[in-house]
């Protein structure tokens, strides 16, 4: 039976791809190529929610997830009152979220991003009860991760929640 490890993670640095870099990290499945699949839970899987991902194999192997992740880009720590409308476009939260439903057989993860986490949550949900309704599963066990920050002045900021299936393997 292999397991699937749920971790989510924040970063900020000077780039959108170092920010994702380092978001990874804080996951724990940054030495990783990963492979983004769609969202189906093997029937044979257990899904387990961690605060960091085991180690999953060498550095450089391929690693298949699902996973949710949103950016902000730096905030104008010097916006002006002429530029208002760049500082509300901004926003004061950035939020990615996964939720996942299993049951007898199969299951789903959901992943949705946005800036607020009461309205990631309801939309995991509600996109969990379609895809289920959808497929006419019975999945009456849920979860949810939530990450959530506050993008910084003068760096991009990254959140991330990944669902991570069993071990890494080599890609030649």
């Amino acid at each position: 039976m292999a397991s699937i490890h749920v971790a989510g993670g924040v970063g900020v640095a000077p780039t959108e791809m170092a920010a994702y870099d380092a978001a990874l990290a804080d996951t724990n499945l940054h030495d990783y190529n990963l492979v983004t699949v769609s969202s189906i839970v093997p029937a044979d899987a257990t899904v387990e929610r961690v605060e960091r991902a085991p180690d999953l194999g060498p550095a450089g192997n391929r690693l298949t997830v699902v996973q949710a992740k949103r950016v902000a880009p730096p905030v104008e720590s010097d916006a002006t009152t002429a530029d208002d409308d760049a500082v509300d476009s901004q926003p004061a939260t950035i939020v990615a979220g996964l939720g996942w439903a299993t049951g007898p057989g199969p299951g789903l993860f959901y992943e949705v991003t946005g800036t607020d986490p009461a309205s990631v949550r309801d939309r995991i949900r509600e996109g969990l009860d379609a895809g289920g309704e959808l497929r006419e599963w019975e999945l009456p066990d849920r979860e949810i991760h939530v990450e959530s920050t506050v993008p910084v002045a003068d760096a991009y900021t990254c959140v991330v929640v990944l669902a991570a299936y069993g071990d890494s393997e080599p890609i030649v």
